[in-house]
């Protein structure tokens, strides 16, 4: 994820054309997982080293916001196993871990914001347990919260040693996902080899998007072997060739060799992401099936 992203201008025109446009959307999306979910659900289900076909779910945040239920019944039925939330769309954890069950899906890690994890600790706890999460994942660090420097960095990683304890508490991994301005150079180093370096290890993890790291040409398998076990999530998210998103394995990300060193890594779990998609229907489909060609 990056900045938050608006609708496009044109669905801003009329309030009305987006609630068209998303109704209709989902509706063409359930009909596709009717046909995709046998096609593609059980060979899937034997992917390399047990990764399953993972989503996050920022990908089709507009459908969740439409239709919650309805959006991880299609996911599943395309062949999703595996989802990421961010935001539960003032839906309860009981109520949303209900349909999971339901759609056969698990949701092994979600998203939540820094301020929450350190504000109301025990409701992000108890909600991340009831969801059945085993990682509780920073997302993003906002441009205020990050304007001193490598102080911001040190600080942030002091916090997030402190909610690490809170999640290994209750048997959870906190983890923290990057953007593109961890990886840029401030004063001889980056931010994120303060927050790899002043982090515990057995606290915090972290979920690295490819997309970002590849945008600012950093050698990810170099870096898994610098600190191996530490990468347990990806996000599989492609670069077109003008380095703008592209449907996974469509793009120039060479996955294929970041997959031989997952090991390495300590991968368990990758969640295919487009931040945003002019064909949402296509980005999911393409996410099935550039899954399988990346892990199985």
């Amino acid at each position: 994820m990056k900045n938050r992203i608006p609708l496009q201008d044109a669905e801003q025109r009329s309030g009305l054309a987006v609630d068209n446009r998303r109704r209709d959307l989902l509706k063409l999306l359930a009909g596709s997982s009717l046909i995709l979910g046998p096609l593609f659900g059980a060979k899937l289900a034997f992917a390399a080293g047990g990764i399953k076909p993972g989503i996050q779910l920022y990908t089709v945040r507009q459908l969740m916001q439409q239709d919650l239920a309805g959006t991880l019944r299609l996911l599943a039925g395309l062949g999703y196993q595996e989802v990421e939330f961010a935001g539960l769309f003032e839906h309860s954890a009981t109520a949303v871990a209900a349909w999971l069950a339901e759609y056969g899906l698990s949701a092994p890690a979600g998203h939540v914001m820094l301020q929450p994890m350190l504000a109301d600790t025990n409701r992000v706890l108890d909600e991340a347990l009831a969801l059945g999460h085993r990682y509780l994942v920073m997302p993003y660090l906002f441009e205020h919260e990050r304007n001193d420097g490598l102080r911001s960095y040190q600080l942030l990683a002091e916090q997030l040693n402190r909610v690490g304890e809170h999640c290994q508490a209750v048997g959870l991994q906190l983890a923290y996902h990057n953007h593109d301005f961890e990886f840029a150079m401030l004063d001889s180093t980056t931010p994120y080899q303060i927050l790899l370096a002043q982090t515990d290890a057995t606290l915090v993890k972290m979920e690295i998007d490819l997309y970002w790291a590849a945008k600012m040409q950093v050698d990810v398998a170099a870096l898994f072997k610098r600190f191996p076990g530490r990468f347990p999530l990806w996000h599989v998210k492609d670069m077109a060739a003008d380095g703008n998103f592209a449907d996974l394995a469509t793009g120039r990300i060479d996955f294929s060799a970041l997959v031989k060193v997952a090991g390495v890594a300590g991968l368990q779990h990758a969640f295919v992401e487009r931040d945003t998609s002019d064909n949402l229907d296509l980005t999911l489909q393409q996410g099935i099936r550039g899954f399988k060609q990346i892990f199985i």
